[in-house]
């Protein structure tokens, strides 16, 4: 789950990082009352969306006056923004933050993810902040100085010390730096985040270490625990698809192919849509329907699926373990009557009770394909969505 910048920064203040002085708005006039709580004489407007590289895309501006605030709140509110994160169709701007303005010295890059070779929290720091980290990585990885955090220890002084120096923080501001990095590892830890990420961190001209934007994924499996989070949820930046989804439980991903996919087990899915791929074809969703799955919920799995206009063709890929053949067979026969299916269906199934379960779809009298294994099942699918 993903939340904006200006709720990452009240975060953030919770566990004492410096952040600049800043108040969302949802209107233009609200984008005006806020910079007049501020003390200016500069404002900054952003753009409030689930996406990186805001600012080059127009949705980051200065304003020196509270007029120039009006005019350019009117500009990005409502605004398509694209963005290399955000596709070419981009993203509407329903919110916006507005900020202090800062006196920026230098930018720097901290970012924590969990790192799953070492099952450790993974701090990642550059002096080359406010660029994309993945550039710097590419073309300059000793610019990134890592540290693989001891659960039992936390980020220590002298790891903090260390990294900071590293970056080009200098030493009267390094105490600073050090409370920066150990909050976010904090914050990170606390909050069963997935990514913790501050692009730019800035060092002031005063000496100051101040996170000028914040971005903060959370495990979507932890959640349960962290209401106040759950509270943050922006559905306008979601996919609708992949939000419908979440009220059946079931695990859907929207991607750019023609098949569409229906699989118990992440695993399993994976698997299914590499042996599409192999076969010629492009897996239009990830969906799992976990261990669980009920007429209904595969009834909803397939209208979710179906809203997909690019959908050419379907495959169920079924093992049946603690879900049962038979359970999924009349989980399928009763979607495809439900939808009124028009598209091929190919179904393979193989497990617990999986006779019974051929046995339903033979008799359903509908036009089912079945596959008796995944390279079969794939093949099938992809000749069916040329016609074949």
């Amino acid at each position: 789950m993903k939340i904006h910048e200006y709720q990452g920064k009240e975060i953030f203040r919770r566990y004492g990082l410096a952040v600049p002085r800043g108040l969302p708005a949802f209107s233009v006039d609200e984008a005006v009352r806020a910079a007049k709580s501020l003390p200016g004489p500069v404002w900054v407007v952003k753009a409030q969306i689930h996406a990186g590289g805001r600012g080059k895309a127009g949705g980051v501006k200065l304003a020196r006056s509270l007029d120039e605030v009006r005019t350019l709140a009117s500009q990005i509110l409502g605004m398509q923004l694209v963005t290399h994160q955000t596709g070419p169709a981009g993203q509407k701007v329903r919110r916006l933050l507005i900020e202090d303005g800062a006196d920026i010295r230098k930018e720097l890059y901290v970012g924590m993810v969990v790192d799953r070779a070492t099952q450790r929290v993974a701090l990642m720091a550059s002096s080359e902040g406010g660029m994309d980290i993945e550039e710097v990585a590419a073309k300059t990885p000793e610019k990134i100085h890592k540290v693989f955090v001891d659960p039992k220890a936390g980020l220590t002084d002298a790891e903090a010390d260390d990294v900071a120096r590293r970056i080009g923080i200098p030493d009267a501001s390094v105490p600073a730096a050090r409370a920066m990095l150990q909050g976010l590892y904090n914050v990170f830890d606390e909050t069963d985040a997935s990514l913790a990420e501050i692009n730019p961190l800035i060092l002031t001209g005063d000496g100051r270490v101040v996170a000028l934007d914040a971005k903060l994924n959370f495990d979507a499996n932890a959640l349960f625990r962290h209401p106040e989070i759950v509270e943050m949820r922006d559905l306008d930046e979601e996919d609708p698809a992949e939000v419908e989804a979440s009220k059946f439980d079931l695990s859907y991903i929207s991607l750019d192919g023609n098949i569409g996919c229906l699989v118990n087990g992440a695993g399993l899915a994976m698997a299914t849509m590499d042996t599409i791929k192999l076969y010629g074809g492009t897996p239009a969703n990830f969906l799992d329907v976990g261990g669980g799955a009920t007429a209904e919920k595969v009834t909803a799995a397939f209208k979710i699926m179906l809203r997909n206009p690019k959908v050419k063709a379907i495959l169920v890929n079924i093992f049946g373990g603690i879900m049962k053949c038979d359970t999924i067979a009349e989980g399928v026969v009763a979607a495809s009557r439900a939808v009124g299916l028009q598209v091929p269906l190919v179904v393979r199934m193989k497990g617990t009770n999986e006779d019974a379960g051929r046995k339903i779809l033979a008799e359903s009298g509908l036009p089912i394909i079945t596959a008796a294994n995944m390279a079969e099942a794939a093949e099938k699918v992809v000749a069916a969505t040329k016609g074949k």
